[in-house]
């Protein structure tokens, strides 16, 4: 498989209200009598962004309570601070939600990006390892807090054939798929083990995915 070129995403905009108007906190998801304080933030790529969410969790004292794609991506955004994401974090505690907000800002520039499978990056994929979930995706994925999760994304024909050969490559179990399309027109599927499984899973789809891109009409 080549070196594969990071891309890193984009944080459009972050912004925190420290005394939200309760009927807000309802409507995103809030409990008026757990939270007080909101932390927003728009990115240019929408995976990345939930398991940044996903972090903050186990960095500070923050639920997820808002987590939305937008529809065609960000290359169709409603505005320049929109992007493909917006995510909403919430706390009692307006400094809960500043180290909430920490924690994703330094995952989106450190950990979780997506790779250009292909060599103008024209087609992407997100092979993402996730060593310890928070309490965010794993009560979406039906999983443990700290267990391990292969977090797989591509387009449709990529993610399709890459997930038989993630599933084939390590002892994982698919815990939750994704097919085409999502609200941003890819795939996606969440697989879990061991460590060591989810990883070799991991690396297998990314190598999948090259293989799609290079020979397309490869039977």
């Amino acid at each position: 498989m080549p070196v594969l070129e990071a891309l890193l995403p984009k944080v459009l905009s972050v912004r925190r209200l420290s005394g939200a108007d309760p009927a807000l906190l309802r409507a995103y998801g809030a409990d008026p009598e757990r939270h007080r304080a909101l932390g927003l933030i728009t990115v240019d790529q929408d995976d990345p962004a939930y398991v940044a969410l996903d972090e903050a969790t186990k960095h500070a004292g923050v639920d997820v309570v808002f987590a939305r794609s937008f529809y065609a991506g960000s290359r169709h955004a409603s505005g320049p601070l929109s992007g493909e994401f917006l995510g909403v974090i919430a706390s009692h505690d307006p400094a809960e939600v500043d180290a909430g907000l920490d924690a994703i800002l330094a995952t989106l520039a450190h950990d979780a990006c997506f790779y250009g499978a292909n060599a103008d990056s024209s087609i992407a994929v997100f092979p993402h390892v996730i060593a310890s979930l928070g309490r965010y995706l794993s009560a979406i994925a039906g999983l443990a807090p700290g267990d391990p999760m292969a977090y797989l994304v591509a387009p449709p024909m990529e993610a399709t054939i890459a997930l038989d050969f993630a599933l084939k490559a390590a002892n994982v179990r698919l815990v939750k798929a994704f097919p085409p399309p999502t609200e941003t027109n890819f795939a996606a599927s969440w697989l879990t083990g061991d460590l060591p499984s989810c990883e070799a899973a991991a690396m297998a789809f990314a190598a999948a995915v090259c293989d799609v891109a290079a020979q397309p009409r490869e039977r």
